[in-house]
This record gives C-alpha cells, sequence and structure tokens, in this order.
C-alpha cells in the first residue's frame, strides 16, 4: 500500500525545475551559454501541463472515490429504521 497520493502535477512540475536549474548550472559552469528568455517557454510550458496532470488525477481520484462510496452505500435505507435513537 503506498504511504500517499501519486501526485503527477507535482512530479512534472519537479522535473521542470530540474531541468531549468541544469540549463542554467551548465551557463554557470561555462559549459554552454543559455540566454535568459529561452528558459521562459520551458517554464511557463511545463507550469501549465503540470497544472493539466493535476486538474487529470484530482478528476480521477475524485471519480474513484465516487464509485467506491456509491458501493458503499447501495441500499438507500437509514442506518436505523427502527426509531431506538429518540430525541429527549
Amino acid at each position: 500500500m503506498p504511504r500517499h497520493e501519486f501526485r503527477p502535477g507535482r512530479l512534472l512540475a519537479g522535473v521542470v525545475m530540474l531541468a531549468t536549474a541544469a540549463l542554467f548550472g551548465g551557463d554557470a559552469a561555462d559549459a554552454w551559454q543559455t540566454p535568459w528568455y529561452e528558459v521562459i517557454p520551458l517554464v511557463c510550458g511545463g507550469l501549465s501541463a503540470a497544472g493539466l496532470a493535476s486538474w487529470a488525477g484530482y478528476a480521477v481520484r475524485r471519480r474513484r472515490r465516487d464509485a467506491s462510496q456509491a458501493s458503499a452505500d447501495s441500499s438507500g435505507v437509514p442506518a436505523s429504521t427502527s426509531g431506538s435513537q429518540a430525541i429527549r
């Protein structure tokens, strides 16, 4: 059993930020030249993709939760119909 839910948006955002850091790290080490304006589409596109992945993951989790609750409460009868919980 997993310790926590899988969050694809956070994973994607982390990968994009690590790629951005690697680009600037290579530029700082004089391995290549990375203009600052090339990073803007990478970060914006990556964050947009991460938002879309988060939304899709939420929709899947919500659908699974609704399906499991529907199967658990399929009788439609209240918990107690005998009247033993009288209001005093």
